[in-house]
C-alpha cells in the first residue's frame, strides 16, 4: 500500500506554501509524489466555452481531457455529501508513486504533519490532535508529545518525512 501523508492546518497557515517546497525537495532525492489537495469552495479545473466544458455541463457523469501532455479526469459529484479520501487515493496510478501527498483532510485516519503559525490568530491548544498526527511543523518552538519540526525548513521537513515512510 501506498504511504499516504497529509499536510493539515487551518487556513492562512502555509500548507500550500510548504508543499511547493517540499515537493520539488522530495522529487531531487528521487522520491515521486503524487498530491490530492482538499478544497471548501465550488472549484473547477475546466474553462467555460471549451468544448470539454460544455459536453461535461451537457450531463456527462465523467469527462476525461487529454493531451500529450496530461490528462484529467472530472467526475460529478452532486449527490455525494463528503469526498472519500481512500476512494479518491484509490484513482492514482501508484506504480508511478513513492508518497501520496494529501493537503487538508485533517480529520481523515491518514498519518498527518500539523501546522502552526503563531501569527495566524490560533492558539496552539486549539490544534487536534489524534494518534495519526506524526509532527507539527511551527514557526516558533513547541514543548508536544510528537517532534516539532521548523516550518520554513523545507529540508528538515523532508528528512523526517523519509524518516517516517522508512519505518512503514
Amino acid at each position: 500500500m501506498i504511504p499516504v501523508l497529509a499536510i493539515a492546518a487551518w487556513s492562512g497557515t502555509g500548507k500550500t506554501t510548504l508543499l511547493k517546497a517540499i515537493i520539488p525537495a522530495l522529487c531531487a532525492r528521487g522520491v515521486r509524489p503524487g498530491l490530492i489537495k482538499h478544497t471548501h469552495h465550488n472549484m473547477d479545473i475546466d474553462t467555460p466555452g471549451k468544448d470539454s466544458y460544455e459536453l461535461r455541463k451537457a450531463g456527462a457523469a465523467q469527462t476525461i481531457v487529454a493531451s500529450s501532455q496530461r490528462w484529467a479526469l472530472m467526475t460529478e459529484t452532486p449527490d455525494e455529501e463528503e469526498i472519500d479520501l481512500a476512494y479518491l487515493i484509490s484513482r492514482m496510478d501508484h506504480s508511478t508513486l513513492d508518497l501520496v501527498l494529501v493537503e487538508g483532510f485533517k480529520h481523515e485516519p491518514v498519518a498527518k504533519i500539523l501546522l502552526f503559525r503563531s501569527d495566524t490568530g490560533h492558539d496552539i491548544n486549539e490544534l487536534t490532535f489524534d494518534e495519526h498526527v506524526i509532527a507539527v511543523a511551527s514557526d516558533i518552538p513547541l514543548s508536544l508529545q510528537v517532534p516539532v519540526l521548523a516550518i520554513n525548513d523545507a529540508e528538515g521537513v523532508v528528512d523526517f518525512i523519509l524518516q517516517w515512510k522508512q519505518t512503514l
